[in-house]
């Protein structure tokens, strides 16, 4: 062999390397943002999140293309804030916003308060899911499981352990490329159309740099630099611990709707 093909080779077998070292830290971007158990397989979580990131352009167009959002039958709940708390559903819920209005949702935690813009306009289910969810109460003592550095704040779990949920699931509003930002609200799921009440807030760029697979529904207007950024500072601090639980207690007091 001569030592130019030695080096040919040398070269190719770099270039491999190269691409083996990328698609390993796509893989540990995307499994962070399931609902998955964090106890499950992580092997197993990665595979099926790499091969729904290599059908993500696919899933955009499917959602677009795929009509009205359906709505599911379970009753609204009050909008003064009177409803009893409530976790436990058999279905979705029926349209109980007005898409045509204005909605947000002010978070007050034990790391501070913020405020959320809620994209009605642009994902009128999941705001729909959020909205009615908030009014019932759901979120309001419940934890903030996963924090992961520069990366998202996972909550809306009432069992804090990543595995629970209201009892349904609904389809996917699913964002363009590009869309998603530092303060950024989006559902979290463990594959296509696999939404409940589980979501997270982005809190740096690689957050930020995630592949549309999940419905962005929202984004931080008041808070950000206080009481998002305290949050986020409450990262686990091992690799291998997927963010959970967070270094601090991240609790949920209460979150309450406003429209206008």
């Amino acid at each position: 062999m001569t030592r130019r093909q030695q080096q040919g080779r040398v070269r190719k077998r770099g270039a491999q390397v190269g691409v083996i070292i990328l698609m390993v830290v796509a893989l540990v971007g995307f499994v962070f943002v399931t609902g998955n158990n964090p106890d499950s397989a992580v092997v197993e979580t990665e595979t099926d999140s790499t091969q729904e990131t290599v059908d993500t352009t696919e899933d955009t167009v499917a959602a677009e293309l795929s009509g009205p959002f359906e709505y599911g039958t379970s009753e609204c709940p009050a909008t003064d804030g009177s409803a009893e708390q409530r976790r436990e559903f058999t279905d979705a819920h029926q349209l109980c916003i007005d898409p045509t209005k204005t909605y947000t949702a002010t978070f007050d935690t034990t790391q501070g308060s913020f405020s959320v813009r809620l994209l009605s306009d642009r994902a009128p289910g999941t705001v729909n899911n959020f909205v009615s969810l908030a009014r019932w109460k759901y979120f309001d003592g419940t934890q903030c499981h996963r924090v992961i550095e520069d990366f998202v704040v996972q909550c809306g779990d009432p069992t804090a352990t990543g595995s629970g949920g209201p009892g349904y699931s609904f389809a996917d509003e699913l964002p363009q490329a590009g869309e998603y930002k530092i303060g950024s609200l989006a559902m979290a799921n463990s594959g296509p159309n696999t939404n409940g009440s589980q979501f997270f807030i982005i809190t740096g760029n690689n957050g930020a740099s995630l592949p549309p697979s999940y419905s962005l529904f929202g984004e931080v207007v008041d808070g950000l630099d206080t009481a998002v950024k305290a949050m986020g500072a409450l990262f686990n601090p091992d690799p291998a611990a997927n963010g959970v639980p967070p270094a601090g207690e991240i609790l949920l007091k209460s979150v309450t709707i406003s429209e206008s």
